[in-house]
Formats: C-alpha cells, sequence, structure tokens
C-alpha cells in the first residue's frame, strides 16, 4: 500500500493508474485500449497523437537478419551494438529518455509491434512505461516465416489460435501484431494468419500486419475475412512502400473497411508517400489511414541527434500540411482512427496477476 503519510511517487501513481484501469475494464462491458500497464478508456488517449507501430524493445540481433534476409547479404556493422556497447532498444534510461521526449512533441501513446520471436521483451515494455509515462500497448503473436520458431511447423492452425488465446488472456496485450507475410505468402504464414483470425474472434483484439512493401496486402486481407473478421478491425502495414500514384491496392483495402499503414514516415521516402496520401484524403478515405514510423533506428535517436520517436508527428505531418491536408483531417488521422481501431470490447477476462 502506499504510505499516506507522504506523497505518491510517480512509479507508484502510475502503478495505481494501471491496476484501477484493469478492475475498471473488468466491470465494464464498453470498450477499452489495453496497455501494458492496464486497460484505459479510449478517450483518455485524446490529447495526441498514437502511432500504430513502433519498436522499443528488440533483440540485438533482430535487425541483422531483418538486412541480411531483406538484401541478401549481411549487414550487422551498421546496426548492431558495438562489443560492450547495451543496445538502444535494451537500454531501459536512453528509452525513457527517449519516450518522455516523445511526449513533450505530442505523442500520447506508442504501439509496439514486437514479439518473442522478434526478441521483445514485455518486462522490458512494462518497465519503460512506468518510468516514461508513455501508454504503450503491446503486441502478439508471430512475425513472419524467417523468424518463426521451429514448432510452427509442426502445429496446426486450431493448436496455434489456443497458445495465443491462452497467451493474451494471461498477458496485457493489446493487439495481434505485426503479423507478416515475408515475399510469397507461403503456408506456414497462411497458417500463422489464419490462427490470429481464430484469435481475434475469440478476444476481440485488433489486428496489425507486416507486409514487404505491399506484398500479399490484399492476400492478407482475404484470409482474415474468409474466417469472420471485420475489416474495420484490421490494418495492413507497410502499403505505404507500394508506390502507387493511383494508389489502387490502398483503395481496395480501404473501400473493404480496413485501415491502410503508413508506419514508415519521417525519412527520405515521405516525398513518393505524401502524394499517395493526399490522393486517399482526397478520395474520402482519411477515416482508413493510420500512420506510425516503425522505430528501429538508433542514429534516429533524440541523443543522436536525430528527430526520435515522434519523427511521424514532426517531420511527415508538416509535409502533408503543406500538400494542403487540413488541421481536422490530420487530427482524425493521428488522434481518431488509432484509437477507434485499438479500441476493443474483451471477450476474455485476463487474469488478476499483475507486475
Amino acid at each position: 500500500m502506499v504510505n499516506r503519510t507522504k506523497r505518491p511517487t510517480r512509479r507508484q501513481v502510475i502503478g495505481l493508474l494501471g491496476i484501477s484501469g484493469v478492475a475498471l475494464a473488468q466491470n465494464t462491458t464498453g470498450p477499452i485500449i489495453r496497455t501494458v500497464l492496464g486497460d484505459v478508456p479510449p478517450e483518455s488517449l485524446s490529447g495526441g497523437a498514437t502511432l500504430f507501430h513502433e519498436h522499443m524493445s528488440l533483440s540485438p540481433d533482430f535487425l541483422p537478419k531483418f538486412m541480411s534476409l531483406l538484401t541478401s547479404r549481411p549487414q550487422p556493422a551498421a546496426i548492431a551494438p558495438q562489443p560492450g556497447e547495451t543496445y538502444f532498444l535494451q537500454d531501459l534510461d536512453l528509452m525513457t529518455e527517449e519516450l518522455r521526449a516523445a511526449s513533450k512533441e505530442g505523442v500520447a501513446c506508442l504501439v509496439d509491434g514486437g514479439h518473442p520471436d522478434m526478441g521483445r521483451s514485455l518486462d522490458f515494455l512494462k518497465r519503460l512505461s512506468m518510468r516514461s509515462g508513455m501508454p504503450i500497448v503491446s503486441g502478439a503473436g508471430y512475425y513472419s516465416e524467417p523468424f518463426y520458431p521451429p514448432e510452427i511447423a509442426t502445429l496446426s492452425e486450431d493448436q496455434i489460435a489456443q497458445s495465443l488465446i491462452r497467451e493474451v488472456g494471461a498477458s496485457p496485450y493489446g493487439a495481434l501484431g505485426e503479423i507478416g507475410t515475408w515475399d510469397e505468402f507461403t503456408a506456414n504464414e497462411r497458417k500463422v494468419f489464419r490462427a490470429v483470425a481464430k484469435t481475434h474472434l475469440a478476444t476481440n483484439l485488433p489486428i496489425f500486419t507486416h507486409t514487404n512493401f505491399g506484398k500479399a496486402a490484399l492476400e492478407q486481407l482475404d484470409t482474415f475475412e474468409s474466417l469472420g473478421v471485420n475489416p474495420r478491425h484490421v490494418a495492413i502495414g507497410h502499403v505505404g512502400g507500394l508506390i502507387d500514384p493511383e494508389v489502387r491496392v490502398h483503395k481496395e483495402i480501404c473501400k473493404r473497411g480496413a485501415f491502410v499503414g503508413f508506419d514508415r514516415q519521417g525519412g527520405p521516402g515521405d516525398a513518393r508517400q505524401i502524394p499517395m496520401v493526399m490522393a486517399l484524403i482526397e478520395a474520402g478515405y482519411a477515416d482508413n489511414l493510420l500512420f506510425a514510423s516503425d522505430f528501429s533506428n538508433a542514429a534516429q535517436l533524440k541523443r543522436n541527434g536525430g528527430p526520435g520517436y515522434a519523427k511521424t508527428v514532426t517531420v511527415f505531418v508538416p509535409k502533408l500540411r503543406e500538400a494542403g491536408a487540413g488541421e481536422e483531417t490530420l487530427h482524425r488521422i493521428l488522434v481518431d482512427n488509432p484509437r477507434r481501431f485499438l479500441a476493443f470490447v474483451p471477450k476474455q477476462k485476463r487474469s488478476p496477476k499483475r507486475v
């Protein structure tokens, strides 16, 4: 208990808020957003942007493997920590500093897209949220075939689904994601996607995906819909990397009611993506857009002279303003859309165990 003769510490206050949030959710039938420290009402995140796909915890070997697979040649030197150096996504003090800076620049909540096959630590995210004061939503699931644990090849989709349902029932996961396809949509990836769809139907957790620059985007959505998932609970990720001035695939995703993820923003690629975002806004699809930066590059940290975790807000959004996007539209995309996407009515009662 908090000593009532003394003023509670910041850590104690945040911890109590997390506990009360879980208690509230267990006694209401309304929608909640599930953060790593507890369930919160969607309106509590109305004071800033919610970035639906970032990374705040990964293992040091994840990005070297990712780049090796992406480029067909290893590139560990540029992105792996040096010997004796603490990897920035495992450095609690550094990350606390970075998230506090992002909060000051207009970020209200961050969604972490990692899970164990990427080296994500849920405990690290809890401590980071508690230390920084930044609400964090954590994803659950499996990434893509090159990163699957060996047992995925032998498990059935129902076994995978049951495992995920147990996992999200025991831990504070607020989404299923990022759930990925690499290049071709493999048989094992289809099995995982079907298991994730079944997990969503059992829990109501929203789903966000990884595509390799938009590859298999419509196939992903087809798979979810074939199992009965309502597209409004799905965000198809990285389709900003599918460069098409006619935004044909993007419009098809929107027409079907799903969200389109422009989630590698705040860098040199913005110039090609701004016209696509504007085309979707002009076509009436502002309510189907989600923004984020997929942050995982130490060079982009504030400490290293970069724009930091708020770069979607501070770098990308000003370019949209210059292109003619209005403030009301930008508020809908940055604040309203991600809260609507993340909000769900739980079907499961979570374990009362707390950190």
